[in-house]
């Protein structure tokens, strides 16, 4: 009897997704595509929207008239025995985020923000104002004001813009990701897809997660600070959540069960996605931790 010989079957190759811009398309993996690990593709979670840029990304959606957020003067603490009351935390920050909207030279898209000034200034991503011609920032009041960035470090994925003519604003609270522990409870706020102000919650997944994510072209950005090196890719260690995040969250805090900020969501894994390569969330999201946005905001 003859025995025939018949190949090793090969793996499937994972969808690979990047950011939604066409000059953001990283090189195509090798042949033998296995994720290294503690290292996922990933997907920005800021949406862009227009003509020339790949195709839509997520539906930027109008008409939200969602009331603002109303502080109280407390909110209660909890302890790893006692969940979070979220409605107190959401509460207590809510009015220190907000949405940012961007105009390129072809395009229009948004993302998401946390003061870190009485006075306007903003932490974001890079990602979200790479290229801006034009930066308006959405308090959660409803108010809409022009802004200008001020500094971006594309080698962390971090950008500090200032809202033009305002004062008085309500700053977040850092907190030392340091002391963040794998199943604390964690809140995402952010835009996601032009939500304002959408609240989810979930736990902190991994630590010191590897992630890479594909570069945004430095010529494109006349904001970005001399002496950034050209790589290809931007990687960091990260926090991960279960969290949901989707495009539009870039650049929107993680809080703890404190209302500190802990970290600044920036990437999701997606392993499928849309026609026009848009993808939602999988309760695999990213942020970069908060001692990291703590140093660069100091450079900035």
């Amino acid at each position: 009897m003859t025995e025939t010989y018949l190949p090793p079957r090969q793996p499937p190759v994972p969808p690979w997704t990047s950011y939604p811009n066409q000059n953001y398309l990283p090189p195509l993996p090798p042949k033998r595509n296995r994720l290294r690990r503690n290292t996922v593709a990933l997907v920005a979670a800021a949406t862009l929207a227009a003509g020339g840029i790949g195709g839509a990304v997520g539906a930027l959606l109008g008409g939200d008239d969602a009331a603002p957020a109303t502080a109280v003067p407390t909110a209660t603490t909890s302890s790893a025995t006692t969940p979070i009351d979220v409605s107190s935390v959401v509460a207590k920050v809510a009015k220190s985020v907000v949405q940012v909207n961007v105009r390129t030279a072809n395009a229009e898209g948004l993302g998401s923000g946390v003061i870190v000034s009485a006075d306007g200034r903003v932490l974001t991503n890079n990602h979200v104002v790479a290229g801006a011609e034009q930066v308006t920032v959405t308090l959660s009041d409803g108010r809409e004001l022009p802004a200008t960035v001020e500094g971006t470090d594309p080698a962390s994925d971090l950008a500090v813009i200032q809202v033009q003519g305002v004062s008085g604003l309500t700053p977040a609270t850092f907190g030392d990701s340091g002391d963040v522990h794998v199943g604390d409870e964690v809140i995402a706020i952010g835009s996601p897809g032009g939500l304002q102000g959408t609240v989810t919650t979930g736990i902190v997944s991994a630590l010191d997660r590897e992630v890479n994510v594909p570069a945004e072209e430095r010529q494109q950005s006349p904001f970005a600070q001399q002496g950034n090196s050209g790589a290809n890719t931007v990687s960091y260690r990260a926090i991960q959540t279960d969290a949901s995040i989707n495009q539009g969250n870039s650049g929107g805090p993680l809080f703890d069960s404190d209302g500190q900020v802990i970290g600044i969501n920036s990437a999701i894994y997606s392993p499928v996605s849309g026609p026009d390569g848009s993808a939602g969330s999988v309760g695999i999201g990213f942020a970069i931790p908060s001692d990291n946005a703590k140093q660069v905001l100091d450079q900035l």
